[in-house]
């Protein structure tokens, strides 16, 4: 089989399906605009009234809806309410509504699209053999493929994360609203074909309520599939507790992970007992209520809650300038330097969206015009790749801090001073961030330019967080390690480290931080524009921000206290 495979060229899969994106994207370009366009307008309306509504409203409503529910069953209510609690404590009550707003778009969708077609598939066989297959290929393609898709089609945020949750959590909907309606006993069917019922009467007189536990079912699946999805999606700018969970990755930050990785269960746990409460058989349903003042209760939350969200609407006033989006790639630096630009426009009236994405979509999303503006572009070697295919869609203002370095790093200790001495050191590896990061590219480089290849060197890409836990656990215990480093990071204030030399000028010379902005910024937001260029401060300066978050400050706060000590080179950005 091998030998025959080979007397066949090889066919060209991956370029056949770039070519039919890049000709989707083309011809279809307006549709997709709208869709985005649309999109935003809905799910930012519906996170924007779910945020209205006071924090203790909305909590205290939802646990009554609950004990009305439950009853007796004092479990989920209580659960319900100290969990909301917690969320809430934690400050990422905001996170917990764009994240709930895009788990009920992308499951209404779902439902709206699967429930139909399940019931196609069980009435026509051969529509079932068509859509069988598909639904396998949806269910089994890894999450993370439908990004690209995503982000060529509808570029960053919510709504392209709201297409690849859609692709991810149909298949269970269809495929149990299919199961659901073959499993409704043929000798009823036939009863009712015999009392002379139309198609229509047949399906939402019988078929349908016989069917409705199976596809509850599929509906309840398809709900935590997308929840799921929240991480994943957060890589292409969703909004919501998922960017804390990737963070917390990139960063390994175990705490931060536990705490935005809890609310999401929390939200998942609440989800799941509703949706399963709702799930009532026609016997239910068929015995009376006896309990009408329920009814009348849960109608007086919902409109309490309702009013309570107009109310805060109406009295809070905007007095911001413009609404600028900024983005950044989630290292350190990017960070520190991007969080501090936030904090010190919102302190003067801008209202700032900042988003941390992948280091190539960060770049992609400014060229097409998704994205105002970064600090955060590398020049000229890490980001030189991506700065040579977007050079003609952004405007680069220049450096915002110079002197920036990269290479290959060692604890001091270590008797090794140039690349070119590496022998077998650190188990001949090297620690790297990112797969895409311009620093492990350097690093792939210099190990091909120095021979280290041959020796049996390789670079092991991980995250920026995950190299500095190892840097850190590999100089406690005075062992040999060799990683991939730049330099402002807190680690060179931390730890005793030194670049190794690279005479083979692998990783080039000395790097600059620049801002960056899309083509049209300067027309269209000259205030912010004129910000954005006059952004510029030091290594020093970064370093000290830095270290701050790493000793347990959160950015913001960091970013808070940088600017109270550096006040008049703050204000000197905004003249």
């Amino acid at each position: 089989m091998f030998i025959l495979a080979n007397l066949f060229p090889k066919i060209p899969l991956g370029p056949w399906v770039d070519s039919g994106i890049d000709w989707l994207t083309a011809h279809l370009s307006g549709l997709f605009d709208a869709i985005q366009k649309g999109g935003n307008a809905v799910m930012d309306t519906m996170t924007g009234a779910l945020s209205a509504i006071p924090v203790w409203l909305f909590i205290i409503g939802i646990t009554i809806f609950a004990i009305l529910m439950f009853g007796k069953k004092w479990g989920v209510p209580f659960f319900t309410f100290i969990g909301l609690i917690i969320v809430e404590n934690q400050g990422l009550w905001s996170d917990l509504m764009s994240t709930f707003t895009l788990v009920i778009i992308s499951s209404l969708i779902s439902v709206i699209i699967g429930v139909p077609l399940g019931i196609w598939m069980a009435k026509n066989e051969t529509v079932n053999k068509i859509i069988q297959p598909i639904l396998d290929f949806m269910q089994t393609m890894p999450a993370f493929v439908y990004l690209i898709p995503a982000v060529a089609f509808f570029g960053i945020g919510v709504v392209p994360g709201v297409f690849a949750s859609v692709i991810f959590a149909l298949p269970p909907t269809v495929r149990m609203s299919n199961l659901g309606i073959r499993q409704v006993p043929t000798d009823l069917v036939e009863a009712a074909d015999s009392f002379g019922s139309t198609g229509k009467q047949k399906l939402f007189k019988v078929e349908l309520p016989l069917a409705q536990g199976t596809i509850f079912s599929g509906i309840n699946q398809t709900l935590m599939l997308a929840l799921s999805m929240v991480v994943i999606a957060s890589m292409i700018g969703a909004p919501g507790l998922g960017r804390g969970v990737l963070s917390a990755v990139q960063n390994a930050d175990i705490g931060k992970g536990f705490v935005n990785g809890f609310s999401l269960v929390v939200l998942a746990i609440i989800i799941d007992r509703f949706t399963q409460k709702l799930n009532r058989t026609p016997a239910d349903k068929s015995t009376p209520s006896k309990h009408h003042w329920k009814g009348w209760t849960a109608l007086a939350v919902a409109v309490a809650m309702i009013g309570g969200g107009v109310v805060t609407s109406l009295t809070s006033a905007s007095s911001q300038k413009e609404s600028v989006k900024l983005v950044y790639v989630q290292w350190d630096s990017e960070v520190a330097s991007s969080n501090v630009l936030a904090q010190a426009m919102r302190q003067h009236g801008y209202q700032v969206d900042l988003t941390p994405l992948d280091n190539s979509i960060m770049w992609q999303s400014i060229a097409n015009g998704q994205a105002d503006a970064s600090v955060s572009a590398w020049l000229p070697n890490t980001h030189k790749a991506q700065y040579k295919k977007y050079k003609n869609d952004i405007d680069l203002l220049g450096p915002n801090l110079k002197g920036a370095t990269t290479g290959l790093v060692v604890p001091k200790y270590m008797n090794v001073d140039s690349i070119a001495d590496l022998k077998s050191e650190a188990g001949k590896k090297v620690t790297a961030i990112e797969p895409g990061a311009g620093v492990t590219k350097g690093a792939e480089k210099a190990i091909k330019d120095y021979g280290l290849n041959s020796q049996g060197w390789q670079v092991t890409p991980s995250s920026s967080g995950a190299m500095a836990v190892a840097l850190g656990k590999a100089i406690k215990a005075k062992q040999d390690i060799v990683v991939t480093g730049w330099e402002p990071h807190w680690m060179f204030q931390k730890y005793d480290l030194k670049y190794l030399k690279d005479p083979k000028k692998s990783f080039g010379g000395a790097e600059t931080i620049n801002t960056m902005t899309r083509k049209d910024l300067k027309q269209d937001k000259p205030d912010a524009y004129k910000v954005l260029k006059k952004f510029k401060w030091t290594k020093e300066d970064m370093g000290k921000v830095m270290l701050d978050i790493q000793n347990g400050k959160s950015a913001k706060q960091a970013a808070n206290t940088w600017i109270k000590n550096n006040q008049s080179k703050v204000d000197s950005w905004f003249k």
